[in-house]
């Protein structure tokens, strides 16, 4: 048995017995904990361990995912292990643990560190620490159907503070290689870049470290969806490249700083004409065309290495550049995990140490592994009935109002894939501004479309499975006015597919409304509050009481004073 743990932020705990995904715990996703939390004081370890009925003593092995030195940046990060401050029983401490990266030439990737300063409530004040880009490497591949047929793969890390680089994982031979850095400009750049025009420019003033980082965190996705409302102009991409060439050293965060800098600073002279949103627009299309010549340019040179590629790290949560790679077909088959970013690191870290102890270099996991949905009785202005899946379908049609739907494990990752969702029908334009609205969001965010798998060639193109909202699509021309909720501003839409028969509370409240409806699609956006993770029980969604209906495990609850 072993537990995988993530201490710094987007905090969390996971177990793997033998070659199994037992849990992953994200701090966020308890107690609608604010989003991107750290794990806090180590003693939570052993809590969340009792809670799923285990013991510290059960463990046979704890690993901790490795980072880099207090205070400083991944990319002047030494090759010796480094500390975290954390809290251990209350009291500050200093964590040992690996490094934040290898470093071609002085380290190798899986190299295993082991202290002995802690023991997270078993007797033996042991551990192991495995590179951060070593958890993405592993948490990638272990889950990826390569792992499960036994074949080799590429992996593509490309995190906030890596550039991206291409590593050779060897299945049988359970060992791990750099190959080649194919974009040598880390992945915060578009992060600081977007940080340097409206409306991401941070407020930092008078604000925590801590929620600076937040701020930091949240750009991303959010100026993805805003670049939607601006044109890609490749005919400057010249222009970057020279701007980036001229920031030495290329593969620094000053440098990734320096381009954004640069770009505001002379936009008028370098870019004339080009509104916020275009320039944005522009840099994401700038950096996924440069991403996809290097990778491009690396498979033809060397035609021996894997077809099949993984493709992790905080980056690959942009479905356009995780859909300009697909679409290229530089290898033969691409395997994204639901959690690339550091809500996996956990599983990542325990995966580590499964690649090079176990069995099997594939990990059994399900989606739905997060925290169970918590028991509560019934909420003041709340009246509770039973109703099975088909009826909340049979709402959904009838009503055409958004439910909270709280349902089993919650998904692991930062994607809502339907156990806490809020589902609504797509068929009017106007839910889109409503759910935007009741979650205050910018109007500009999109909701994304569930839709059943074995319809969604028909609905969206290129439609296929696609079970975890990682790419881009868009909808056939004869849907486009059926399902108007789902399109972002940009015509696309970021689609999550469901099978009909899968063991899953939205698959069965879809495969009712679709036979009630004909129409295969509903809104699916997160449920929770803002800036926080997924609600953890009924009580949490209808303190929010951004909808009239909650259903729960057979029981739909509806506000009797919503609207009054």
């Amino acid at each position: 048995m072993i537990c995988g743990i993530k201490v710094s932020h987007d905090g969390g705990v996971a177990i793997v017995e033998d070659d199994r995904l037992v849990f992953s715990i994200e701090m966020e996703k308890l107690d609608n904990g604010l989003r991107y939390s750290p794990l806090g004081d180590l003693d939570r370890v052993a809590e969340i361990l009792r809670s799923e009925g285990l013991r510290p003593a059960d463990v046979d092995r704890f690993v901790v995912d490795g980072w880099f030195a207090n205070g400083a940046v991944p990319d002047t990060d030494s090759t010796e292990p480094t500390s975290i401050a954390t809290l251990s029983g209350g009291r500050p401490i200093e964590l040992a643990v690996a490094p934040y990266q290898d470093r071609p030439g002085h380290t190798v990737p899986l190299a295993r560190h082991r202290f002995h300063a802690h023991g997270f409530g078993s007797a033996a004040a042991e551990y192991v620490s495995y590179h951060h880009v070593d958890q993405h490497i592993m948490g990638g591949y272990c889950t990826s159907p390569f792992a499960e047929r036994g074949e080799d793969a590429l992996v593509l890390v490309w995190d906030g503070g890596t550039v991206a680089r291409v590593y050779h994982v060897a299945a049988a031979a359970r060992k791990v290689r750099s190959v080649a850095v194919v974009l040598p400009i880390v992945g915060n750049s578009f992060t600081y870049f977007s940080a340097r025009f409206e409306p991401f420019i941070p407020n930092v003033e008078g604000r925590s470290r801590d929620r600076i980082l937040r701020q930091h965190l949240a750009i991303p996705g959010k100026a993805m969806a805003y670049a939607g409302l601006g044109t890609v102009m490749e005919s400057v991409y010249p222009v970057f490249d020279e701007i980036i060439a001229a920031a030495e050293p290329r593969a620094s965060q000053d440098a990734a700083r320096l381009v954004g800098a640069k770009v505001a600073a002379d936009r008028g002279e370098l870019f004339p004409g080009l509104s916020e949103a275009d320039l944005i627009a522009t840099f994401q299309g700038y950096l996924g065309d440069r991403l996809a010549r290097g990778l491009n340019s690396l498979v033809r040179q060397h035609p021996s290495l894997p077809s099949k590629l993984v493709v992790t790290g905080g980056c690959a949560l942009n479905i356009k550049w995780n859909s300009l790679l697909r679409a290229q077909g530089i290898v033969e088959e691409i395997w994204i995990p639901p959690f690339p970013n550091d809500s996996g690191a956990a599983i990542g870290a325990a995966c580590c140490e499964m690649f090079r102890k176990g069995h099997s270099p594939a990990l059994r996991w399900d989606v739905y592994s997060g925290p169970r949905v918590g028991v509560c009785g019934v909420p003041d202005n709340w009246r509770r009935r039973p109703c099975d899946e088909s009826g909340v379908a049979e709402l959904l049609h009838r009503e055409g109002e958004p439910v909270v739907v709280l349902s089993g494990r919650a998904e692991i990752g930062p994607r809502a894939l339907g156990n806490r969702s809020i589902l609504a029908p797509a068929t009017d334009s106007a839910t889109k501004d409503l759910l935007n609205d009741i979650k205050n969001r910018a109007a500009y965010r999109p909701v994304a479309p569930v839709c059943l798998t074995e319809r969604a060639a028909e609905v969206f193109q290129p439609g296929g499975r696609d079970p975890y909202m990682l790419f881009e699509h868009r909808t056939r021309p004869e849907w486009t006015d059926r399902i108007p909720a789902v399109l972002h501003v940009d015509g696309t839409a970021r689609l999550q597919t469901i099978d009909a028969s899968a063991n899953c509370a939205t698959a069965r409240i879809l495969a009712s409304y679709e036979a009630i409806s004909g129409i295969p699609v509903l809104c699916n956006t997160s449920a929770n509050f803002e800036g926080r993770g997924f609600f953890p029980d009924v009580a949490a969604a209808a303190r929010w009481a951004g909808t009239r209906y909650i259903w729960s495990e057979g029981y739909l609850y509806t506000n009797q004073t919503f609207g009054g």
